[in-house]
């Protein structure tokens, strides 16, 4: 069953997206629409002069940078297809695009979490990385649960004279459950090209039944991207039009229902929503999110007398109503989580040669105690379970990533475990697992 959203609505968030993703209860949103970095390694900065001066993000990615060893455990030990995708995406293109999967992967399984059974997720991207956001969507959603490949075409492209103009991005929809997703299909028919009459004749000139409104619309849009000279352009460096998010949230949900955007930029999302009803909530890092979106609210005649219910319709109200905050929410639900969908025979960096198992336990028993153990007089703590010996024989070395999992054998990959900890581990949890049994079972630091 759907939960109760914990946040307020017109909730701006300003800060890493992920910490405020994870503190949303979970299966409470109708639909995400975002637009997050491509992996286009380039650096983006706004147009002077414009409501986003001094917006800007870094699109380039390094494993051994931008990648946090947390998030790398998590997806290990839970989300193999994603772990798949991810080493696919290494082997195939190399250690930037991984990165980037590893950061986009671990906070859309938050997305996926917080989703209604009836909710939908729409991704913006472009061909740098689309076919290696699929499969990673395919492994969180699962394949069953693709909806559409939307093609944005936007006409307006650079021509080059070596290969094809490059003028369309692509939307990818996937529903937490296709089975019960909105889709308002009545309200976005589109006209028949046949040139359909508004009435069926039979065949004595009757006359019969209406004929239908109109067709499903395909899954391409075409419609300009903001040129320069745009009235509704900020200067935020990759703002979309305002019309193909509007087409999105009217697609997926009706008036009420909860809309989020966890890259919100300049805060397109939100005014999409907020000009057809639906409540929202933003996250971004940029701190003028919340005065650029009020801008384009009064830009677009939203601050009028006669909007928002008739008596609230003026900047000071308005301003007074959208939250900007750094603080998360607090979660009052947990899961439900997917459970690892198949086993990963890899791991995600490359392997460092070994030493001996004597020289590992020596380095380890060093670090671990802060001198070499003689006679019993130093204690040695077990990172399972956080127990400390005085016996250094009762500790055995383990993988902190298994080889299950292409742990490695080098020694940034090992560690003494205990003996219970050791067996309870076995070679299919890594550390951040056992940590996790442990506790389940009341074997912490017991």
């Amino acid at each position: 069953m759907p939960h109760k959203v914990n946040v307020k609505n017109r909730t701006l968030f300003q800060g890493d997206n992920l910490d405020f993703l994870r503190e949303i209860n979970s299966e409470c949103i109708h639909l995400i629409a975002t637009d997050p970095p491509f992996n286009k390694n380039r650096n983006f900065q706004s147009t002077p002069d414009k409501l986003g001066t001094g917006a800007g993000f870094q699109d380039r990615w390094k494993w051994d940078t931008d990648i946090h060893p947390e998030w790398v455990e998590s997806i290990e030990d839970n989300w193999k297809g994603v772990h798949a995708a991810i080493h696919y995406a290494m082997a195939a293109y190399g250690q930037d695009m991984a990165a980037f999967l590893c950061f986009l992967g671990i906070r859309l399984i938050e997305m996926h979490r917080i989703l209604r059974p009836d909710g939908s997720l729409y991704l913006h991207c472009d061909p740098t990385a689309s076919h290696y956001i699929k499969a990673l969507l395919d492994a969180i959603f699962g394949r069953k649960n693709f909806r559409n490949e939307i093609i944005w075409y936007y006409k307006n492209a650079s021509r080059g004279k070596k290969q094809f103009a490059k003028s369309h991005d692509v939307l990818f929809w996937f529903a937490k459950n296709a089975d019960s997703a909105v889709f308002n299909r009545e309200s976005l028919l589109v006209p028949f090209d046949s040139g359909m009459t508004a009435w069926r004749y039979s065949r004595g000139g009757q006359k019969g039944k209406p004929a239908p409104k109109g067709k499903t619309p395909d899954d391409v849009i075409i419609m300009p991207s903001l040129n320069a000279m745009s009235k509704e352009r900020t200067g935020y460096p990759t703002q979309k039009p305002l019309a193909l998010y509007e087409r999105i949230i009217e697609a997926s949900t009706k008036p009420g229902d909860w809309v989020l955007d966890p890259f919100c930029g300049c805060a397109t999302t939100p005014l999409a929503a907020e000009r057809l009803g639906r409540k929202w909530i933003g996250m971004d890092e940029w701190k003028n999110v919340k005065e650029v979106l009020l801008g384009r609210m009064n830009q677009t005649g939203m601050l009028g007398e006669t909007t928002l219910k008739g008596k609230q319709g003026n900047l000071a109200k308005l301003r007074g109503q959208v939250i900007l905050t750094k603080k998360p929410p607090v979660r009052t639900t947990k899961g439900p989580e997917s459970p690892p969908q198949f086993s990963a025979p890899f791991r995600l960096a490359a392997p460092r040669p070994s030493q001996t198992r004597a020289q590992m336990m020596q380095q380890l028993i060093e670090q671990q105690t802060g001198d070499i153990l003689r006679d019993g007089e130093s204690e040695i703590t077990c990172p399972g379970c956080n127990r400390s010996f005085s016996d250094y024989l009762y500790f055995e070395l383990d993988h902190k990533i298994p080889r299950s999992e292409g742990g490695g054998n080098e020694i940034e990959n090992r560690m003494l475990l205990c003996i219970p900890c050791n067996r309870i581990k076995s070679n299919d949890k890594t550390l951040t697992g056992l940590i996790k049994t442990n506790k389940r079972l009341g074997r912490y630091n017991w």
